[in-house]
């Protein structure tokens, strides 16, 4: 029978080890390895590889297989963590109370209305409970609490509210202008006083493994000739963005009260990877003057676990710009800790004729001028209300070199060239239909173990093809 946690705490106490009391928890596939990795130090077998590290504990939504109401959890290793069963059994009983309906919520945004201390504490009970030796010994012996990742089904995380994406790398918006306006012109007198933005549409925001279909709008007729009008039609240059974005928390701010620097840290929630779907040639007759519209509004796509700064602590590194010193940020905008994490980036094609997919670039989170925080603060600077579930986007991350570009744009400096998709004997300068894109992020480092945020991918159909709700909630694919 499950145990009653106030029994175990009155009758056994904490000091006792779990894995003498239950050598072999009982789990969904009633099998689980007590094999330690020496990075992650769980008494759960962790590939090296893995995303989910016990450093990582990422927080997302799934429902089992054979269930449709999802519920909130976290991942170790090939495993999903139920937090709703652990809840139910008083896990989190006498430091958070309201656990139990929090986490049998469908969507995580009772938990990000929390504050930064409650996610700490969640967080180190969630270590307790896992790591080798632990001294938490209250888990059941019939506890249905972890179960693999094959045999459940993710959803999105979140009911997003609002949606802001950013423009915050340096070497993507210098790419771009040189581009469009050459070298001496390539960043707007403003951009390196403010966070540059623009309001996205939070309805289209989907969870990896949605299809994506390939969006229709008005195009200049002569690409030489603004005054030439414009045809309908299917978008021809199709494009990704590789980018992060992170999931606003934390108590709101009142409408009028801006979140300071000081505050910041206590209103990220987590972060996870970003595909910011663009259609370069409808956003070049649209752009002007009030940014992107149709050309940005069709497709975002995220991945499904959601990192916590905390995880990414041992990762905090400089931003590629290093200081931001020419000119100094306005005093609301300086940040004491300026700085980024060192989050490893990959983008990879796959086309229908394609046995696997083909790397087309690596880049780093730290490749920002302006970071998460500042982003945050300089959203709210005029009194703008953030609200738990609220997600900002990075901004397509780029580094210094062609093969750290993040976007089919610049890798094809604006389709004036192919770009190879290894030895496959294909190539590309805009994505075609058929293609998958995938992305990924990790941090690693010896010692931790790997913090990953799971894939974000996405595959490519024809205009005009039809889509279905996905199992998953926040995903669609196609209609058959």
């Amino acid at each position: 029978k499950l145990l009653d946690i106030r029994s175990v705490i009155e009758t056994i106490g904490h000091t006792l080890n779990f894995r003498a009391i239950f050598p072999h928890l009982v789990v969904a596939d009633k099998s689980i390895s007590m094999f330690v990795m020496p990075e992650n130090k769980s008494w759960i077998e962790v590939r090296s590889d893995s995303d989910f590290s016990l450093q990582n504990l990422p927080y997302g939504v799934f429902s089992y297989s054979h269930e449709e109401t999802p519920r909130c959890g976290s991942a170790i290793g090939s495993y999903a963590i139920d937090l709703a069963v652990l809840a139910a059994h008083g896990i989190f009983y006498g430091v958070f109370p309201a656990a139990e309906p929090i986490f049998s919520s469908q969507t995580l945004n009772a938990f990000m209305g929390q504050s930064s201390e409650v996610w700490r504490i969640i967080r180190e009970v969630l270590t307790n409970l896992l790591e080798d030796g632990g001294d938490d010994t209250r888990l059941s012996g019939d506890a249905k609490v972890l179960i693999p990742l094959s045999e459940v089904i993710m959803h999105l995380p979140a009911d997003i509210g609002d949606y802001t994406d950013f423009y915050s790398s340096r070497e993507h918006a210098t790419n771009v202008g040189t581009m469009f306006r050459g070298a001496d012109n390539a960043l707007q007198p403003n951009w390196l006083h403010l966070p540059v933005a623009y309001h996205g549409r939070a309805s289209s925001i989907f969870l990896s493994g949605t299809d994506v279909v390939r969006p229709s709008g008005q195009i200049q007729f002569d690409a030489t000739d603004a005054k030439s009008g414009s045809v309908h039609g299917p978008c021809q240059n199709l494009d990704f963005e590789l980018e992060m974005c992170f999931f606003v928390g934390g108590p709101p701010n009142p409408p009028g009260t801006p979140i300071s620097m000081a505050e910041a840290e206590q209103h990220i929630f987590g972060f996870t990877v970003m595909n910011d779907w663009s259609a370069r040639d409808l956003q070049k007759w649209e752009y002007v003057p009030l940014g992107p519209f149709t050309a940005k509004n069709f497709a975002t796509t995220i991945s499904p676990w959601i990192v916590s700064p905390l995880a990414l602590e041992p990762f905090k590194c400089p931003t590629s710009a290093i200081t931001q010193t020419e000119p100094v940020p306005l005093e609301y905008l300086r940040d004491p800790d300026y700085g980024s994490y060192d989050v490893k980036l990959e983008v990879k094609i796959q086309s229908l004729t394609m046995t696997q997919p083909e790397t087309v670039c690596r880049s780093n989170f730290a490749n920002l001028y302006w970071n998460a925080k500042q982003q945050l603060v300089h959203h709210s600077v005029s009194g703008c209300n953030m609200r738990p579930g609220d997600l900002l986007g990075s901004g397509t991350i780029s580094g210094s070199t062609p093969d750290s570009f993040g976007s089919m744009l610049e890798l094809s400096w604006k389709g004036s060239r192919e770009v190879k998709l290894g030895d496959t004997g294909e190539f590309r300068k805009y994505l075609q239909d058929g293609d998958t894109v995938i992305m990924e992020g990790w941090c690693i480092k010896e010692g931790i173990g790997r913090v990953g945020f799971g894939p974000c991918v996405s595959k490519i159909l024809k205009a005009g093809s039809s889509l279905t709700p996905g199992i998953g909630r926040g995903t669609w694919i196609e209609k058959s």
